[in-house]
């Protein structure tokens, strides 16, 4: 179901299409949460940090494409905006191409390089083993993992955060059944663990397409689109290298806090593991917003309305801020409980660490709030420098927590390198984002109005929000002819009905 976020009150449209986004977020930590929670019992607390220990290597490489795949929904996001249909048609076909390029490299590439990588970051040696085969696996699977993300950004990007949710809950329902089938029952260890996710998000691609195919012939590329023009991919690439290139400064970022915690022993590691997949499930619904920001400017960018842009970042940040204060309290009074899922009680080492984390993280989530929304906004309007700069400045302060503070005072070091991280992204950001409002302030207005195309088919049942009925795009000329039968240049909108909700603050 294909939206317009061109039209209604922002904080409105920016929450209903965050809230599928939120929680979609929330599903996908559930099943990382119940995959630790299934090898954590099942296998111990050294498979648990097993696997944890293979998170920033993990990050690292997938994030990229992840990270990639991201910026290329944008264009969509504006061509979508601005109603023109060749352009998103060009956009997913040139994502495509560059998506499987990248992927095969990865799927290649990555499982040879596997075990050096862990042994380089100072994985303990008890854990270099079956954290190699869990790598591997999640590795050779990623074309799965990479072209699910793709797919779901596009679909985002036209508006629909609903059918995206659908998918990924079946996939995460499907990946706790299979986790405890391969992991329980079979007994494949962490292999199964990787396995199983893998699986999951091969049957949610699956469906991703066979949706598109059936309800969005907007997405539907025709085979001259396939025959990709150099301006589109450099475009692609400007937008989409800078969002994989900034997630992989802060896997690397990850990284020298893995090594940091290596030297420290599985204990703190396995700490980190756990208090990290209850931290994801907070971050989740911060990180919702951002994606949310990023595409209703993306679309309002589009479709010339810096009005609607600047009101609607004030009041996402604004939002933002009231989700952060709320979730850093639940986080402190039920953080510790939250653990034990994990561990049990036979590590209260463990636990006390996790908890420590999780306090840290819980006083500091407002900036990471903030920083969410103003990153994605910026991306939306299509600035690829900032943002990059800010992951910069998230590397220097993750390593310098990590080499600094974690040799000073030891696990507490490590635990503060993300929210330092997140405070220095933000001096960056805030200060950007003023000067790009005050711009947005001074730009020109076009009225929203319905133009002389063919409206986008959109097949199925819909719940009536916001439903595209109309292509809402800047004005445009319409060519009419006069009683002399001579063509002649209307005033753009002149005559036209517009069919669209006043907008509401």
């Amino acid at each position: 179901m294909a939206r317009t976020l061109t039209t209604g009150s922002p904080w409105r449209v920016i929450l209903a299409f965050s809230v599928p986004l939120l929680i979609g977020n929330v599903v996908q930590q559930l099943y990382q949460f119940a995959d630790a929670v299934v090898v954590g019992r099942h296998l111990g607390v050294d498979a648990l940090a097993a696997v944890g220990a293979t998170g920033s290597m993990l990050f690292l490489l997938l994030g990229f494409v992840w990270g990639m795949t991201s910026g290329f929904a944008i264009p969509t996001a504006q061509a979508f905006g601005a109603g023109d249909h060749a352009a998103v048609r060009r956009s997913v076909a040139t994502g495509t191409i560059i998506t499987g390029a990248v992927t095969v490299l990865l799927t290649v590439a990555a499982p040879l390089i596997s075990e050096p990588l862990l042994r380089l970051l100072q994985t303990p040696p008890e854990l270099l083993a079956e954290a190699t085969v869990f790598a591997q696996v999640s590795f050779l699977g990623s074309a799965a993992m990479l072209f699910f993300n793709y797919l779901a950004a596009i679909i985002r990007a036209i508006g629909d955060s609903r059918t995206p949710l659908i998918y990924l809950t079946i996939s995460c329902a499907l990946n706790v059944v299979l986790v405890l089938v391969m992991v329980g029952t079979l007994e494949w260890g962490v292999a199964g663990a990787a396995l199983a996710t893998v699986v999951a998000q091969a049957v949610s691609v699956v469906l991703c397409l066979d949706y598109v195919r059936r309800r969005v012939p907007v997405l539907h590329v025709h085979r001259d689109d396939w025959r990709i023009r150099r301006a589109d991919v450099a475009e692609h690439l400007r937008l989409g290298l800078p969002m994989g290139f900034q997630a992989s400064i802060i896997g690397i970022g990850t990284l020298a806090v893995q090594v940091a915690l290596n030297t420290l022993g599985a204990e703190a590691v396995a700490a980190y593991t756990a208090a990290s997949r209850v931290d994801g499930l907070a971050v989740a619904l911060l990180g919702s917003l951002g994606l949310a920001a990023s595409m209703y400017v993306a679309q309002n960018h589009g479709g010339g309305r810096p009005d609607r842009i600047r009101r609607g970042v004030v009041q996402a940040v604004w939002m933002s801020i009231a989700a952060s204060i709320l979730l850093g309290i639940l986080l402190i009074v039920f953080g510790a409980w939250t653990v034990r899922l994990f561990v049990g009680d036979a590590s209260p080492e463990v636990v006390d660490l996790a908890h420590l984390m999780l306090v840290i993280n819980g006083l500091s989530y407002s900036a990471l709030g903030v920083l969410y929304v103003l990153r994605g906004a910026l991306q939306g309007l299509g600035h690829a420098m900032i943002p990059t700069v800010t992951g910069v400045v998230e590397l220097i302060m993750r390593v310098g927590a990590a080499v600094v503070l974690a040799a000073a005072i030891g696990f507490a070091g490590v635990a503060w390198s993300n929210p330092l991280a997140w405070f220095g992204a933000c001096a960056i950001l805030i200060p950007a984002y003023l000067r790009e409002h005050r711009r947005l302030a001074l730009a020109p207005v076009n009225p929203p109005v319905v133009t002389e195309t063919t409206a986008i088919p959109i097949i199925g049942p819909t719940d009536g929000s916001m439903v595209v009925d109309a292509v809402i795009t800047a004005p445009v000329p319409v060519i009419r002819a006069d009683r002399a039968g001579r063509r002649r240049l209307r005033r753009p909108g002149a005559g036209v009905p517009v069919r669209r909700r006043a907008d509401r603050d």
